[in-house]
């Protein structure tokens, strides 16, 4: 497993995907990376009925041919920045083609609402399944605003719910912040609030935060732990709210939100539900998703075939 030094960057011909490829290139520069660049092109199929009711047959290599011309331009513009750049042209459903990739390489970016493909596939039915089934990191860029230009990572903030998996997610916030040596917060929500529906079962009598306090000094404990061998300095916040909103609102704030794909409470499940829809929708920022333990304890299950077209 991840035997490239390399990021995969899915593009689809949209403005968008382009700046998911400046994104993935500042990140390979930085790290001494490699960038694939790949374009996935689904073949149209054909039924009895439409061939017989006159219906013009797609050429396939045409559809190639537009492919390939997507990437190279893709790849020109990679160029720019003096990183090792490699094209991959490949039929086929793009979820299942980058989760298969995610296997080999050391990171995967998309970008959000461009021209269909990767694009909209992150915001459609399955926008959970490249983040959630991918084995390694997923970098998901949204849309800049017109005009806006892209700049390097300079403030990170993490999600962090307590588990053992949610770990893994600071480890990688503090390799990112030691990459970019950008400034790193990591949060843990604790959503209290009675609407919440989590912990409004606690008595009145009970103080809220001395419970904010234990949780902020347990976060504070991991933060010290983790960052004992570098010189990275990780500021701490445990917060009454909701984690999704809380990110979207640092993500104002902050050049990338990284966060778990799987752990407990709190962020726990992020990209298994609605709380997953609401920070990639609404993110400012570029959101990163860190692999924890859910396909490791799979090790038979190739999660790429379940999203294969028929």
């Amino acid at each position: 497993m991840f035997d490239r030094n390399a990021i995969v960057v899915g593009v689809d011909g949209s403005a968008e995907s382009l700046e998911a490829v400046d994104w993935a290139c500042a990140r390979a520069k930085i790290s001494g990376m490699d960038i694939e660049v790949l374009c996935a092109y689904a073949l149209p199929s054909y039924t009895a009925a439409s061939m017989e009711s006159g219906m013009a047959v797609i050429d396939d290599e045409a559809i190639r041919s537009s492919a390939i011309a997507v990437v190279e331009e893709a790849a020109e513009h990679a160029r720019t920045y003096g990183v090792n750049v490699r094209s991959i042209v490949e039929p086929g459903d793009p979820t299942g083609i980058l989760i298969k990739m995610s296997k080999e390489v050391k990171m995967i970016v998309v970008g959000t609402r461009g021209g269909g493909g990767f694009a909209d596939r992150l915001l459609g039915a399955v926008s959970s399944a490249i983040p959630a089934h991918s084995f390694c990191p997923v970098v998901v860029v949204p849309r800049h605003k017109e005009g806006a230009e892209f700049t390097p990572v300079q403030r990170i903030v993490v999600g962090v719910d307590g588990s053992k998996p949610s770990q893994t997610s600071l480890q990688v916030a503090i390799k990112e912040a030691q990459l970019w040596g950008a400034e790193l917060t990591a949060v843990q929500a604790v959503p209290m609030a009675a609407s919440a529906g989590v912990l409004a079962w606690l008595p009145a009598a009970v103080d809220r935060e001395a419970i904010l306090k234990d949780v902020r000094s347990e976060l504070r404990e991991m933060a010290d732990t983790l960052t004992q061998d570098n010189n990275v300095t990780v500021r701490t916040h445990a917060l009454d709210g909701n984690p999704a909103g809380l990110l979207s609102e640092f993500s104002t704030a902050v050049d990338l939100v990284v966060v778990g794909s799987r752990g407990r409470g709190g962020f726990a499940g992020l990209l298994l539900g609605s709380t997953s829809q609401t920070v990639l929708e609404h993110s400012v920022s570029p959101v990163m998703v860190v692999p924890t333990a859910a396909w490791a304890e799979k090790e038979n299950v190739d999660p790429a075939t379940q999203w294969q077209r028929r």
